[in-house]
This record gives structure tokens, C-alpha cells and sequence, in this order.
């Protein structure tokens, strides 16, 4: 066979430049506040959030955790009003958001430092809180600001929006699933989280065989000098359909607070 033959047979098993689909696009997800108490800065009920396309993060979706923290903020305005927040894990950012519509003084919201992922955080904020207006050097005056963040890292990042200041609230929407960064979110709870502040940790079990090591993570903060408080447990439709019989659990959304231990 020649070289021309040999190039064209093989030229049969090549995959056209259009073989893989595209990448899904970014999309939006509706969300509206229930519970808007008087004291909240904004009575606006309707949040439209941008989700990306597809992520290795998650933050294609918007959780059921999100969305039980950000109703739980707006019952208790007080938690916010007026006070320091971060956000760890903020993803499409609902509870950011809220928090910056009842009237925070400072929230923080980051996320894994990926392009996309926070790009996208900071169109929700700007397009949800700030009409539109994208973030410059001359939004530093911004009460919501987005940060890239990993989890364990220095936290000069994080404290140069509050001049050094800590966290009156520490949110923490769905990340007790990463198992082995327990340790690392426990730790910037105890040094960022203010004296008299709170955290608040929400999660589903989306892997019901390792429930207990998710609630593990309340047991592991006592190490670290804190005090989980139970506050609820709720049952929604859970977040994929798949094997019947592990449903239930699945439905689950679990709420603490943590706080430093008193001595």
C-alpha cells in the first residue's frame, strides 16, 4: 500500500473536528425569598442566578443547601445585619447574595480559585447586587466582594476586605462532603470566626453510605475549640433521582451552628 493509501485509510478512523459535543452553556436558576423581614437593606424577593455550564466544582447546580441556608438567613436577619460575613464554598452564591440584600456590613464569598467558577460568582453579584455594573479597582467601597480561596491557604486574602477584622458568620453551604479538607474548614472556622460569632454549616448526605463521616465533622470541630449546636433537619426532594431505596436519606438537609467552646 502507498503512502497516499496508507493516509487515506487511516484518515477513515479520524474523528471529525466536530465529533465531541460542546461544553453545556451557562444557564440561570430562579430563586425567591419567602421570608424578607423589614429589616433587610432590600425588599426585593426575586434572585436570578447565573450557573456555569458544567464544573468539577459544582457549581453547575444550585443545592438544596444553598437554598435552606439562604431562606434560614432571611428568618434570622440578625445574623447579617450589619455584620462581617465569608462565605466558604459560595459556588452560584445564593446565601452571598442574600446576605448582601438583608444588608451585611461585609460579605466575603470565595470559592476553589478556578477562572470560571469565580468569574461566575462575581456576575451573580454584580447583576443580583450591583445592577449590573461589573467589578473594578474602583468597586474596593463594595460591601460583596468575591475572592478565590483554597481552603488551608493564608488568610491575608480573605481579611484585607474587613482590615483584619474576623467574621461575625462563617457559611459553609454544602462542603462537608469533601471528607479529607474537614481539618483545613474546621481550622479556618476557628481562626477567622469572631469571639462571639457563629458558623453555619448546612449539607445533604449525597452519598448516604458515608453519612457518618459527614456528621463526623461535628464531632472533629470540638477539637478544634468549637461547639456544634444542632438547629434542624429537613426532608426536600433530593438533588438526583437515582436509587430509590437511598431517597430518604438523600431528601436530608442538615443544619448546625458552631460557635468557639466556652471555657
Amino acid at each position: 500500500m502507498s503512502d497516499n493509501e496508507l493516509d487515506g485509510a487511516f484518515g477513515v478512523f479520524e474523528e471529525p473536528t466536530d465529533f465531541l459535543p460542546p461544553p453545556p452553556e451557562a444557564h440561570f436558576a430562579d430563586y425567591e425569598r419567602e421570608y424578607v423581614s423589614k429589616e433587610s437593606d432590600s425588599q426585593n424577593k426575586k434572585v436570578q442566578l447565573r450557573l456555569v455550564g458544567k464544573s468539577p466544582l459544582w457549581g453547575h447546580m444550585l443545592w438544596n443547601a444553598g437554598i435552606y441556608t439562604a431562606k434560614h438567613l432571611d428568618k434570622h436577619p440578625g445574623l447579617v445585619k450589619g455584620k462581617n460575613v465569608l462565605e466558604l464554598g459560595a459556588a452560584a452564591a445564593l446565601p452571598t447574595v442574600v446576605c448582601g440584600l438583608i444588608g451585611a456590613n461585609k460579605v466575603v464569598s470565595t470559592d476553589y480559585p478556578e477562572p470560571e467558577l469565580i468569574q461566575n460568582i462575581q456576575y451573580n453579584v454584580d447583576h443580583e447586587l450591583y445592577g449590573g455594573k461589573p467589578f473594578s479597582q474602583d468597586s474596593n467601597d463594595r460591601k460583596v466582594v468575591v475572592e478565590g480561596y483554597i481552603w488551608g491557604n493564608e488568610y491575608e486574602p480573605i481579611l484585607s476586605h474587613t482590615g483584619g477584622s474576623k467574621f461575625d458568620l462563617i457559611i459553609l453551604s454544602d462542603c462537608v462532603f469533601n471528607h479529607t479538607e474537614h481539618r483545613k474548614l474546621l481550622r479556618c472556622i476557628k481562626d477567622l470566626l469572631a469571639n462571639d460569632g457563629k458558623a453555619l454549616v448546612v449539607f445533604s448526605p449525597h452519598r448516604p453510605r458515608l453519612l457518618d463521616v459527614d456528621l463526623s465533622f461535628f464531632e472533629t470541630a470540638k477539637e478544634f475549640g468549637l461547639a456544634p449546636e444542632f438547629i434542624d433537619l429537613v426532608k426536600w426532594h433530593p438533588m438526583f433521582d437515582e436509587d430509590p431505596s437511598t431517597a430518604e436519606i438523600r431528601s436530608r438537609v442538615y443544619a448546625y451552628y458552631l460557635t468557639h467552646a466556652k471555657e
